[in-house]
């Protein structure tokens, strides 16, 4: 027998005993799903970076397939049962398109409640962690907890005060955003995203709610010209998760388990926060460039002319969390103590 001959033997049975023993099913391909287009800054800048770190943490054992704008099917409410029911290995989604069923979350989409979305970040891991796990967030495994910059009104018409928002219809994202919407005198249209740009353009809507970072992707500064922002707290923000099902996580070896939870957690977190919020200015940037008006509302306007029309939902949101059992109260202070001590990384 040849050299040649009894190395490529060699080299088929030592194949065959890799196959007999399972060292090959080590090989991972993860379908990641979301709602936005695969240019916006969240697809882009952190879930693409992150599928990208964890398959060259994994020595390319771990395949991520990224799958924007619902492409593997659905709408964008549907995507947490997606990855609970196994249809997405991962999802990333706003908690806020189901409204009602992760009640803790919203204690972050409360009007002028956050300032910063990083310090946001940090605490809504803290609460996921302490709270959530096991209750609300039983169903997956969760790789990341965030909010997005600063929310703001993006208008046909010019908002300086709470009266030029009567008989405005506005994209609302969420259950508790709809709510301050109708406090401030403006008709709630609830929608995803990814049908601002339509309803735009085809008046179903007369504006949005929506953070700077976001806007480019859906053309909104081409579409309105009148943005309202706030000094201080935004207007609103919601709450996101990536999020992946349990048995895709459990069924991965554990040094694969150890490069997921490595590149997820509390850490990435913030930083995905960080992105979106680094990405506001930009946006804000293409907004200028176009001409359009930009009205910051200064805090001392805010506390007087804002603040007391939503009041009211603080005080609605924690008698709905005490009779879940949830103790809204202690989870509004609970929340703003967790963003107090946050401390930006140096």
């Amino acid at each position: 027998m040849t050299t040649t001959r009894r190395t490529l033997m060699g080299a088929a049975a030592a194949l065959l005993a890799l196959t007999a023993t399972g060292a090959l099913a080590q090989e991972v391909t993860l379908k990641l799903h979301q709602f936005l287009p695969a240019q916006s800054v969240v697809p882009s800048q952190i879930l693409d970076v992150w599928a990208d770190k964890v398959e060259a943490d994994s020595g390319g054992r771990i395949k991520v397939d990224r799958y924007p704008s619902m492409q593997l099917g659905g709408t964008p409410p549907e995507l947490i049962d997606q990855v609970t029911d196994g249809v997405a290995d991962i999802v990333w989604t706003a908690v806020g398109y189901t409204p009602g069923r992760f009640p803790t979350t919203e204690v972050f989409e409360l009007p002028f409640f956050v300032e910063d979305p990083q310090a946001a970040a940090y605490a809504f891991w803290k609460l996921y962690e302490s709270d959530m796990a096991q209750t609300e967030f039983a169903d997956v495994h969760m790789l990341g907890t965030w909010v997005h910059g600063p929310g703001l009104l993006h208008t046909a018409d010019p908002v300086d005060t709470p009266a030029d928002l009567q008989g405005m219809q506005i994209r609302g994202g969420s259950r508790l955003v709809n709510q301050m919407l109708e406090a401030v005198g403006a008709t709630p249209v609830g929608m995803p995203v990814p049908a601002v740009s339509e309803s735009l353009s085809k008046g179903v809507i007369d504006g949005a709610t929506l953070p700077w970072e976001v806007t480019s992707s859906v053309r909104v500064a081409e579409l309105v010209q009148n943005h309202t922002a706030f000094e201080g707290a935004g207007l609103y923000t919601l709450t996101f998760i990536l999020a992946m099902n349990p048995d895709s996580y459990a069924a991965l070896p554990d040094d694969l388990k150890a490069v997921v939870d490595a590149n997820s957690g509390l850490d990435f977190s913030v930083l995905a926060a960080g992105v979106q919020l680094a990405a506001d200015d930009p946006a804000r940037q293409i907004a200028e460039d176009m001409g359009n008006s930009i009205v910051t509302i200064d805090a001392a306007t805010v506390a007087a002319d804002w603040m007391p029309l939503v009041a009211p939902i603080y005080d609605t949101w924690a008698a709905e969390m005490d009779e879940q059992g949830l103790d809204g109260q202690g989870l509004i202070d609970r929340a703003r103590t967790l963003m107090a001590e946050y401390v930006p990384a140096q």
